[in-house]
């Protein structure tokens, strides 16, 4: 391999400490010259709920990402229109970094689920290899795997994170109910969604 580059996407309703943990220990576990924060402006795969303003959220990703020099917001997906399928998205990165071996970052839970995303085939061939993250409850069954999406199995290269119970749906919760995000998101990214009123309750000033 040359360039070895992580692309990890999301919606990052807001960018957590999961997420750091996560991008931290793929770049070195998987020997990653740098991670991109792909920002999705909306899942495919979780078309209900509105998130928070996409350029917002680009802002809250920035401040959460600052102090890592190998850690890069990609705007690879705010400047295309929908849908947002990781196929695309891989399709645009390979023409933008041509020299680069990209790695494509998810949990052993969407792994599971990776036969039914748009084009599976393709995504495969995209990519250099699949970091998988070990979820808890969640053991794939490569080889059905394997044999839903040849050539699956042979792309996968797993890495463990430490297990931490933090989840962005947990963190808009708790600002709504007036709660502390101190410690569960980094400090600007605090500071930011407080300035900005993110997550309040409809009609709260």
């Amino acid at each position: 391999m040359g360039r070895v580059i992580g692309v990890f996407g999301g919606t990052f309703d807001p960018p957590h400490l999961g997420h750091l943990i996560l991008a931290e220990y793929a770049l070195h576990e998987l020997e990653l010259e740098a991670v991109l924060w792909v920002l999705t402006p909306r899942s495919p795969l979780k078309p209900e709920g509105q998130p928070a303003p996409v350029q917002v959220r680009a802002r809250l990703v920035q401040a959460a990402i600052d102090s890592n020099p190998r850690f890069r917001l990609s705007t690879v997906d705010i400047d295309r229109e929908p849908p947002y399928f990781a196929v695309g998205t891989l399709d645009r990165l390979r023409a933008a970094e041509p020299q680069a071996d990209l790695i494509y970052l998810i949990g052993s839970d969407a792994l599971q689920e990776l036969p039914r995303w748009h084009e599976p085939q393709r995504l495969v061939a995209s990519c250099a290899a699949i970091g998988v993250m070990d979820r808890p409850g969640h053991e794939p069954d490569l080889a059905d795997l394997d044999g839903r999406v040849p050539g699956l199995a042979a792309k996968v290269r797993p890495f463990r994170v430490p297990r931490l119970e933090i989840s962005a749906r947990e963190i808009r919760r708790r600002v709504s109910e007036g709660r502390s995000i101190r410690y569960l998101v980094p400090e600007a990214v605090r500071q930011l969604i407080e300035q900005q009123g993110l997550y309040r309750r409809e009609g709260e000033d």
